[in-house]
């Protein structure tokens, strides 16, 4: 196995609820264009195309989605939280909330971003 499948594994066997939340999410990104790439890194799941534009982090409750450029995203939805200078995330709790918080238009709008570098 790989470390990002070593990774998933794990999260199935100690983060159960939240392992489908994971894999609808590593779906949407590796879906979002040709040439996707995913490395573990920093605890989570890290995706790229020309360069990097999202990660998936596993916490107790939650996961989220990190967009390292997040705060140069449009936020149509007002779903995008943080404060920071660059860093941006979404929190799901559910996986209802992937389709509420519209989260597939932000991962292609980052990957597309990501493109255009």
């Amino acid at each position: 196995m790989n470390r990002v499948e070593n990774l998933l594994e794990d999260l199935r066997l100690h983060r159960g609820t939240l392992f489908p939340i994971v894999t609808r999410l590593r779906a949407m990104a590796l879906a979002s264009g040709p040439a996707i790439t995913e490395e573990v890194k920093y605890g989570g799941i890290l995706f790229a195309s020309r360069t990097g534009f999202c990660g998936v982090f596993v916490y107790t409750n939650h996961v989220t989605l990190e967009f390292g450029d997040g705060s140069t995203l449009p936020d149509p939805h007002g779903v995008l939280a943080g404060k920071g200078k660059l860093r941006r995330h979404i929190r799901i709790d559910s996986e209802h909330d992937l389709e509420a918080k519209k989260v597939g238009d932000y991962i292609n709008a980052a990957r597309a971003r990501s493109d255009a570098v």
